[in-house]
């Protein structure tokens, strides 16, 4: 497979609010980032008050809007280096550890795999009691067993990061940076 010569960072935005303003200032810190919305993603951005237009300023967005998510064509000319999901809702992590790749999160994610690329996912629901900011307070919220059940279970795959917190983003972050630096270039 031809590597492009600058690869760039896939970032997914899925339906959640789980540190959703901390994941993308994140991502802002970043050189080269492109934001993957679902569908749900880009409710919860309007819920949260962020507006595309202020996103497209620093990311080229692409939107969940083609059957066949079309932008996963991508991947397969060395276009991206890694993908990062973040924040992860427990469905997209549920269809993450199950092979399920029906939105556009899931789609990339599920071609990173196929084409050996790092993923890291910030998941929302990995401990027994979560606080998280909803659009108008923080508030607790208990995750299912079934759920954590899939956090761990993606957290054994191959090149898969799974992360519970904005400083463990970050960290991951840091290190895969890291490791690309210190590649040589193909």
């Amino acid at each position: 497979m031809k590597r492009d010569a600058h690869p760039r960072l896939a970032w997914a935005i899925t339906g959640s609010g789980h540190y959703l303003k901390e994941s993308l200032a994140l991502a802002r810190q970043l050189p080269d980032v492109d934001l993957f919305l679902s569908r749900a993603g880009e409710e919860i951005l309007a819920m949260y008050e962020i507006k595309l237009a202020d996103l497209r300023r620093d990311f080229r967005i692409f939107r969940d809007n083609t059957a066949s998510a079309a932008p996963v064509g991508l991947f397969y000319h060395g276009h991206y280096h890694t993908v990062v999901i973040a924040p992860a809702t427990s469905n997209t992590v549920a269809k993450c550890a199950l092979g399920i790749s029906d939105s556009l999160p899931t789609n990339i994610f599920a071609q990173a795999g196929k084409c050996r690329l790092p993923a890291i996912v910030f998941a929302c629901d990995t401990q027994a009691e979560v606080d998280t900011e909803s659009p108008s307070e923080w508030v607790t919220t208990y995750p299912r067993q079934v759920d954590l059940d899939h956090a761990r279970r993606l957290a054994t795959f191959a090149n898969v990061a799974v992360v519970d917190s904005p400083a463990a983003l970050e960290q991951a972050l840091q290190a895969r940076l890291l490791e690309l630096a210190a590649t040589p270039p193909a």
